[in-house]
């Protein structure tokens, strides 16, 4: 397909790469690309996993180097030592995995290395919470700066990472997937915060597997499809068909319900499982909650942040305890296991955060791939490297893990495809129930149908698939029941012939005026 002129004026510019490429070893990961950053307006670029949307990113903010090519800023070539040059002179980025140390404060993770200091050179707390407090009203969070990282949910942390950029007062800001852990509500906020610092002049990159919500604040769009630019148009000519056609070459769907088998007996039961906020025991995440999944079944969770999906699914997969009721898997009563002991019965659950729990960064793909199904491959005290390789191959193949091979470092993946990884690791350990918490974060339009393509497939097989999204689009697509929780409470059940707005309406995200139809 040919690209299309957007014309930009060259006065216009503030950043831009000419004829840049990127090689890993044999990997191409970009060609010659041409790419502008519109001054004082939103570029947004468009791509699925693997196209090369955050090298390129990672070029322009000074983290790596190009191949051959060249970056200009403000019209004049320039060579980034380092991502602490490039933000010297005003580029800034907000990475798609966070950047933070959950041992430190919010304070500390924000002024990380650029540290306010006393006359007499000591660090300037005072003045440090002072700033972290104004980013934080504008974000409309309230997150006092001594508060340790590790004690806020994901999307806090997302919070975190954003005010980090913001606090840097940076002319041009690098947006790669800044609201995949964010509620409805952070996202409507951070929108605002976009608008204002385009009115400022501040030029803006946006990265975003959302593409119905990236359109709402583009306004130049770019499409990079196997590290090349394909099309690029002004926002006004521009859809979300025209976006698929040409991030993915092709029309998707993310499927149906799969009929044409029975269901079989109940392979997951929850019994009035409670779950307790650690840091508050008195206070229920999850609140005497009962359900039953049936083998072959596909379960969607849905609900707001706070719902208390991810905490349900972390209870029953053993990460937290079960304050009270009962987890019982093929008719057991699973009651204290531990997770490995889970695993092994034919429990797995695929994590929110794929980069803290999911994956070990030191290790390969096929390290990865194979690290949850080690004790089924040892033969006399010894790890066969042949059935290995053949387990990593087939994962590779299975969820169709886009690399150089099972010796490829886990880095060297798109976020996408690492949690492909993360999916085909616990899929490798064929469980019987899997869970999967956000299974679509991070993961682009052609890459998450071809997922659930797979959950549905794996169901019809006979695996109780259970997932959670906040995505109303994705409960509406495979499964057969959509469970939507408030509170720690499921509040509604519908089946698939549910309406978006009905399911809002549930959560409570959104008022309609007729009350949902379809809840047990």
């Amino acid at each position: 397909m040919s690209v299309v002129d957007v014309r930009v004026d060259s006065d216009d510019v503030a950043l831009s790469a000419r004829a840049v490429v990127k090689r890993y070893g044999g990997v191409h990961a970009l060609k010659g690309v041409n790419f502008d950053i519109v001054r004082g307006k939103v570029t947004t670029l468009f791509g699925e996993n693997g196209a090369g949307k955050s090298t390129l990113m990672k070029i322009l903010s000074g983290v790596e180097s190009p191949t051959s090519g060249e970056i200009r800023l403000n019209g004049e070539v320039v060579q980034f030592a380092s991502s602490v040059q490039a933000r010297d002179l005003g580029i800034s980025i907000i990475h798609q995995e966070l950047s933070l140390c959950s041992n430190l404060s919010v304070r500390d993770n924000i002024f990380m290395g650029r540290e306010l200091t006393t006359p007499l050179g000591g660090v300037d707390f005072a003045a440090e919470d002072a700033a972290v407090r104004v980013v934080m009203t504008g974000l409309q969070e309230e997150i006092a700066p001594g508060t340790l990282l590790s004690e806020l949910r994901l999307g806090q942390q997302q919070i975190v990472e954003i005010a980090r950029a913001l606090s840097v007062n940076s002319r041009i800001l690098i947006m790669d997937e800044p609201t995949s852990a964010l509620s409805a509500t952070e996202v409507e906020v951070l929108f605002k915060v976009i608008n204002d610092l385009t009115t400022a002049g501040v030029s803006i990159v946006y990265i975003s597997h959302h593409l119905e919500e990236a359109l709402q604040v583009t306004d130049y769009a770019v499409v990079l499809r196997d590290g090349e630019i394909v099309a690029q148009s002004h926002a006004e000519h521009i859809n979300l068909d025209w976006i698929v056609e040409n991030m993915v070459g092709r029309n998707f769907d993310l499927g149906k319900p799969p009929t044409g088998y029975e269901l079989g007996p109940v392979a997951l039961s929850l019994d009035g499982v409670s779950v307790a906020d650690a840091t508050a025991p008195d206070r229920l995440l999850v609140n005497r909650l009962s359900l039953d999944v049936r083998a072959g079944e596909i379960v969607c969770i849905y609900g707001l942040m706070g719902a208390g999906r991810t905490e349900l699914l972390e209870a029953v997969a053993g990460r937290v305890a079960v304050a009270e009721g009962t987890v019982s898997l093929l008719g057991e009563n699973l009651g204290n296991l531990p997770i490995a002991d889970r695993i092994k019965r034919g429990l797995g659950l695929v994590p929110e955060d794929r980069q803290r729990d999911g994956l070990v960064q030191s290790m390969s793909v096929g390290h990865n791939l194979s690290l949850a199904s080690l004790t089924t491959l040892v033969k006399k005290m010894f790890l066969s490297r042949t059935q290995e390789d053949a387990l990593v191959q087939t994962q590779i193949s299975d969820v169709r893990v886009k690399t150089d091979g099972g010796n490829a470092p886990i880095g060297s993946l798109s976020g996408g495809n690492q949690q492909k990884v993360v999916i085909g690791k616990m899929l490798a350990t064929n469980p019987q129930v899997i869970l999967l918490d956000e299974p679509s974060r991070g993961i682009d339009v052609g890459a998450k149908a071809e997922v659930f393509g797979l959950l549905a497939g794996l169901a019809t097989r006979g695996l109780a698939v259970i997932y959670s999204t906040s995505e109303v689009g994705e409960c509406l697509s495979i499964a057969h029941r959509i469970i939507v929780m408030n509170k720690g409470r499921i509040v509604a059940t519908f089946g698939p012939d549910a309406s978006k707005e009905q399911i809002m309406a549930a959560s409570g995200e959104a008022v309609i005026a007729e009350s949902p139809n379809g809840n047990d």
